[in-house]
């Protein structure tokens, strides 16, 4: 299974939007692109692979691997990239501003319900970031 983030960029926060198979299914917000600084940026676009993952902080959540430099970038809820984010990304229900979302929790969820059963198949599925 393959995800396309459609991504636009911002001095405050990147705006996407997240589709599978053609169909948008929630927006996305991010930290501004600042040439991939740990925590202080947006990942590189590129294809990456997903999986579940388990913390005490998230519960489960998706973990995207593989990013050039980078550890623990996370797919999780948040309304404010610059105040809640580390470079991860979090789904959100409807765009507010730059880098700023609302209902994150709901879009989340649904995301999860998408892809859990898909990844508990353990079959393959890919984030292809692009703009």
């Amino acid at each position: 299974m393959e995800l396309v983030l459609k991504r636009s960029y911002f001095k405050e926060g990147c705006n996407s939007s997240l589709f599978i198979q053609g169909k948008l299914i929630c927006h996305c917000i991010e930290l501004p692109w600042k040439k991939n600084i740990r925590s202080q940026s947006c990942i590189p676009e590129g294809k990456y692979r997903l999986k579940m993952r388990y913390s005490p902080k998230f519960k489960w959540h998706l973990h995207v691997l593989d990013v050039p430099g980078r550890e623990f970038i996370l797919f999780h809820p948040a309304n404010h990239a610059l105040r809640e984010l580390r470079g991860c990304i979090a789904p959100v229900q409807r765009l507010s501003g730059p880098g700023r979302g609302l209902q994150s929790r709901i879009a989340f969820h649904q995301v999860k319900q998408l892809l859990y059963p898909v990844l508990k198949r353990r079959e393959s599925v890919f984030l292809i970031i692009n703009s």
